[in-house]
């Protein structure tokens, strides 16, 4: 049947409405634009996810949220980034960067422009890596506003039906600039995350999820929503966002909180590119808690099998590509049980087609003290070395 004018504009109009759009107030005169153009010829998340095979976290840097500047790069402790930094990583065998950003303390004004020298450095670190051969992970990290309250305007989001309309017009406007900025010039090698780890902060179900519970029901569907917003945002951008990549989390990014009924993957009209992106510092007790467990033993081996099978049966077998954006285990001066783990984990993933991208947050052990937490240091970013060079080597072992 012939469409009339009037049918295309309303049709136009609500395909407006149903991408977020109508959200969008940022300053467009500020917001960088991509002027690349390179073909994006994948077709499968599944098959893309298995070559990453291993990756690294720029963790504490570009995701630091002390300062609205360039400044906050190295705000919490860690060197400016460097090409060298960058290709000392491409060196040593990792494939893939995730490359953690803040973005709610750069906007430059109330109505969630980004600094454009922000998106510029950005886009710099991206592209070493690009040309490096690498894949990319680029995301919003610590937007999560700190509290269960009422957001401000331009405080980032909060996983609550109150505060999703507020939510929302934060992640349609930061996505819509991230997606202006990287475009046409970048192909399937760089992907994009919606969220890090969205969760009710300041309650008693900030880190776990209570299938049962009113708030945690609700922070899922809402989730639900704004996993949702981003997608349809980064489509209506077109060009290969079209066609790009996108990886959701489920509440804190857990894999528990991804396997309850509660979470569901956004619906999407571009076939096979979706990626669900978990965090899985598993066993909780071995590679996270302090002083938690020194040693480890196949009980734990178990467990970490258990958690990849169910995300297999669950997510891949059903057509998602899963990765693991952040793992780790913390440094107890037990180097030899650390490789150990590392094996298991990795000899899990690559049987199964996820890749594990490790978390640096550059601190280590010293000699002395007995307080384990977050020391999750591997690569000396000044140096372009490792500090436990048997580390890499398991890691490189295991991908071949």
């Amino acid at each position: 049947m012939k469409k009339t004018l009037s049918t295309v504009i309303v049709s136009l109009c609500l395909a407006v409405f149903a991408f977020g759009v109508e959200k969008t107030v940022y300053d467009k005169s500020k917001a960088i634009s991509d002027t690349g153009k390179k073909a994006f010829t994948a077709t499968s998340a599944i098959k893309t996810v298995a070559d990453m095979k291993t990756g690294w976290n720029l963790g504490n840097t570009f995701d630091a949220t002390n300062g609205k500047n360039l400044a906050s790069e190295t705000s919490w402790g860690q060197p400016k980034t460097t090409k060298a930094m960058i290709d000392g990583l491409a060196k040593s065998g990792i494939k893939t960067i995730r490359i953690p950003t803040s973005w709610s303390n750069h906007f430059v004004d109330t109505n969630y422009t980004i600094d454009p020298a922000w998106m510029a450095r950005v886009k710099e670190v991206v592209d070493w890596a690009i040309e490096d051969g690498m894949y990319v992970i680029l995301n919003t990290h610590h937007d999560n506003f700190s509290k269960n309250a009422t957001v401000p305007r331009c405080g980032g989001y909060y996983p609550t039906s109150a505060n999703y309309e507020e939510s929302s017009r934060y992640a349609v406007n930061v996505w819509a600039q991230i997606s202006q900025a990287f475009n046409n010039g970048y192909d399937e090698h760089l992907v994009f995350e919606t969220f890090n780890e969205p969760r009710l902060r300041g309650t008693n179900h900030e880190w776990w999820f209570d299938k049962n519970a009113a708030d945690c029901k609700d922070a899922a569907k809402t989730l639900n929503q704004l996993n949702q917003d981003v997608l349809d945002t980064i489509r209506a951008s077109g060009g290969n966002n079209q066609k790009r990549f996108v990886a959701c989390p489920g509440l804190q990014a857990s894999p528990e909180s991804a396997l309850e009924a509660a979470f569901e993957m956004p619906k999407d009209d571009a076939p096979g590119k979706l990626i669900l992106s978990v965090h899985m510092y598993t066993p909780y007790k071995f590679a996270m808690e302090s002083p938690g467990a020194v040693k480890w033993n196949p009980a734990f081996e178990r467990e970490l099998t258990y958690m990849f099978n169910r995300l297999n049966n669950t997510f891949i077998q059903k057509g998602y590509a899963v990765y693991i954006g952040e793992y780790g285990a913390t440094d107890k001066r037990n180097l030899e049980d650390r490789i150990a783990w590392i094996h298991a984990f990795l000899s899990n993933s690559r049987k199964l087609g996820m890749p594990c991208f490790i978390w640096d947050n550059a601190q280590i052990m010293g000699p002395t003290g007995s307080d384990y937490s977050e020391k999750y240091g591997y690569y000396n970013r000044s140096k372009q070395t490792w500090y436990f060079p048997e580390i890499i080597a398991a890691i490189n072992e295991e991908m071949k």
